[in-house]
């Protein structure tokens, strides 16, 4: 089994360094935003494992790994003023009577919620909906 790239970010002001170790293999740089730093971060993993299919990479902050993913994240959805992007305003969808009390049908048929619904109660169910004759069978 290959042993895992390991990528170290650290802050130095605005700048990220970070260092990338494998066995006894390491590459430094440097990068100005953390994007940026990730970015240069497989650069130097495709120098450490040139020609390899697989690699085994673990980005680390400070040597946290759930810190980098949390920042790294944060800095994905910033919109570059350093807070987070905010969603899209949409309408919410209008809800119809039987969504509002939990039943839905399909097709005309009962949902398996209406229909154990109406068991439950001891009520019929309603017949399904039959189709409409066509206008010019009739006449």
């Amino acid at each position: 089994m290959q042993e895992p790239i390991t990528i170290n970010y650290t802050r130095d002001g605005d700048d990220w360094k970070l260092t990338a170790t494998r066995a006894e293999e390491e590459l430094s740089a440097s990068a100005t935003g953390l994007i940026a730093a990730r970015d240069k971060a497989d650069q130097l993993v495709e120098k450490l494992a040139a020609g390899e299919e697989e690699k085994t990479v673990v980005h680390l902050l400070d040597g946290d790994a759930f810190a980098f993913t949390d920042a790294y994240l944060h800095a994905r959805l910033s919109t570059g003023t350093g807070t987070a992007a905010e969603p899209a305003a949409t309408e919410p969808a209008k809800s119809t009577p039987a969504q509002v009390n939990g039943t839905a049908q399909a097709n005309g048929k009962a949902s398996a919620t209406e229909s154990a619904t109406a068991e439950d109660s001891g009520a019929e169910p309603a017949p399904a909906a039959e189709p409409e004759a066509d206008v010019a069978e009739a006449k």
